[in-house]
């Protein structure tokens, strides 16, 4: 079994939408979404990633089902830096997490007074455990830190979601702190992640990261990746992001 997420385009945060960019990025997605042959397509229910489906899936007759749970997992929480500015789980200085040995753990990292004050870890257990239940469905129960094989395929589903959710999620399937791959990762908008089954025993399963913030569609229409979800390259390029 194959995920394919896809992240949606360049953003409007504001509206929920996508900028003429980000419409340009999704409907570069056109020709390279059938070649993924996906049996079934999701979707999460916040417009922009709406939007990118519409415009990935334009002519193609497919309308993806919208489940909540693919929504960005941008519950406020309070950063060491921002004690009193609300902001998304992951963008901490880097100063600030890296010294901090237990949000390297896979069970852990949602117990930092900051996470714990904002019920991150409820939060993250709605989110996975609908996650395991759709992926039970489709024939692989978690099983401690594996998966059973317990109707194994080789179908492909398409999620179209968000950064901070993708990465999570496959956090969740490799048994990581999403942490790492919130920090040391970026998918930049209309990005391919794509995440696969190894069943190398019979019914006994890992999840392997085969692909991940994949561009090539951008680079073949002529488009440079986006910027959106990553910091200055130097503290110095003062037209990038630096907080």
């Amino acid at each position: 079994m194959k995920i394919v997420f896809i992240r949606h385009g360049d953003p409007d945060y504001e509206k929920d939408a996508l900028t003429e960019q980000g419409r340009r990025e999704a409907k570069l997605l056109v020709p390279r979404v059938p070649g993924f042959g996906a049996k079934e397509y999701y979707v999460s229910p916040l417009g922009r990633a709406q939007e990118t489906a519409k415009l990935a899936l334009e002519g193609s007759g497919i309308e993806p089902t919208t489940l909540w749970w693919l929504q960005e997992f941008g519950y406020p929480v309070y950063r060491l830096d921002k004690p009193d500015q609300g902001g998304v789980p992951w963008d901490w200085l880097p100063q600030h997490w890296t010294v901090l040995d237990d949000l390297y753990k896979a069970d852990q990292w949602y117990k930092h007074p900051v996470f714990e004050k904002a019920d991150i870890e409820g939060q993250h257990r709605k989110v996975v455990e609908e996650f395991d239940a759709f992926l039970e469905a489709h024939g692989y129960r978690h099983k401690g830190r594996m998966f059973e094989a317990v109707a194994p395929h080789n179908d492909t589903i398409i999620f179209f979601c968000h950064f901070g959710l993708e990465t999570m999620l496959i956090s969740h399937l490799l048994g990581i702190s999403p942490m790492i791959l919130w920090q040391g990762f970026c998918a930049a908008p209309t990005s391919v992640s794509i995440v696969a089954t190894e069943e190398r025993t019979e019914g006994n399963v890992q999840w392997r990261c085969i692909t991940y913030g994949d561009t090539s569609h951008l680079y073949a229409g002529g488009v440079d990746p986006g910027f959106s979800g990553r910091f200055c390259e130097c503290f110095t390029n003062e037209d990038e992001r630096h907080i």
